[in-house]
């Protein structure tokens, strides 16, 4: 008897979030900012804008939220929030 696995394969929420950053003081951290979030699985675009204090980024909320988000960025040494 031969089985066969189905996998369903979840479709992509996409979302975009503005993040205040506070700590950027140089487009170094602007880009540290940068790579954390890109870093996080499911994050598809950013963008940090040093003179605003602030990061859009556009997600797949099926593979991760606003909390890890914020998470990557103050383990890169920086403060976040919504």
């Amino acid at each position: 008897m031969l089985f066969i696995q189905i996998q369903k394969i979840k479709e992509p929420i996409m979302q975009n979030i503005t993040l205040t950053i506070g700590g950027m003081t140089c487009q170094g951290c602007a880009n540290g900012v940068s790579r954390a979030l890109k870093s996080v699985a499911g994050v598809d675009q950013v963008q940090v804008d040093l003179a605003a204090h602030r990061a859009e980024v556009a997600f797949d909320a099926t593979q991760t939220n606003t909390a890890a988000l914020i998470e990557a960025v103050e383990d890169a040494g920086f403060d976040a929030s919504l």
